[in-house]
């Protein structure tokens, strides 16, 4: 039997869908592969969303594609209000959580009642890194700024100065997402070093 739409869920949803649209203008730290601007939060989340259909055999055996796909193009949202943070500032990263987590309460909240719960869920999995879904979700956003950095000769670690060990703690981030893919991020980062992208170490 076809369930007939309830139109009067309609304005909160597309209000919503107005409202997702800010998501192309948050500008993120890193740049397209090929250098030529910075990427936006929408066109990562979009990307990320490919990476889960591409790579989805890395993940645990088991694990729910469609659930990864479905956090990886709510993550970002909340950057709306809350901005794109530099995931190697500490300081910065550390009062993000805060003006996430508000940002969260008013983005999602725009939707009808049972909507917003199953979006906010999806996020909260996400930032909680509970589940093989949320761990592998994590490894693919932490996988894609390394791929574009080893892509366009040091990119934004060049720019900011990081250096390989602190690229190593998010790979370990990756690794607990996806055996397979941590140990290709490793690869890169030694690859980058060699070839003169990325600092061993704080001179």
């Amino acid at each position: 039997m076809t369930t007939v739409p309830d139109k009067e869920r309609l304005p909160a949803q597309v209000g919503f869908a107005v409202e997702i649209d800010k998501l192309k203008r948050v500008l993120r730290r890193n740049t397209l592969m090929d250098g030529s601007r910075r990427e936006n939060d929408a066109e990562h989340s979009w990307y990320l969303g490919m990476l889960a259909m591409v790579l989805g055999e890395h993940a645990p055996s088991g694990t729910d594609l469609d659930r990864v796909t479905a956090m990886l193009l709510v993550h970002d949202i909340v950057e709306i209000d809350a901005g794109d943070t530099f995931i190697y500032d500490l300081a910065a990263v550390e009062v993000q959580e805060k003006a996430e987590r508000a940002a969260a309460d008013r983005i999602f909240g725009l939707l009808p009642e049972d909507q917003t719960a199953a979006m906010r869920a999806l996020w909260d999995e996400f930032e909680e890194r509970s589940t093989p879904e949320a761990r592998f979700a994590k490894a693919l956003d932490r996988l894609a700024p390394i791929l574009a950095n080893h892509h366009n000769e040091g990119g934004s670690w060049t720019r900011h100065g990081v250096t390989a060990d602190q690229v190593m703690e998010k790979v370990e981030i990756i690794r607990e997402g996806s055996a397979t893919l941590g140990e290709y991020a490793t690869e890169i980062v030694e690859l980058s070093v060699a070839r003169g992208h990325l600092a061993r170490s704080r001179s």
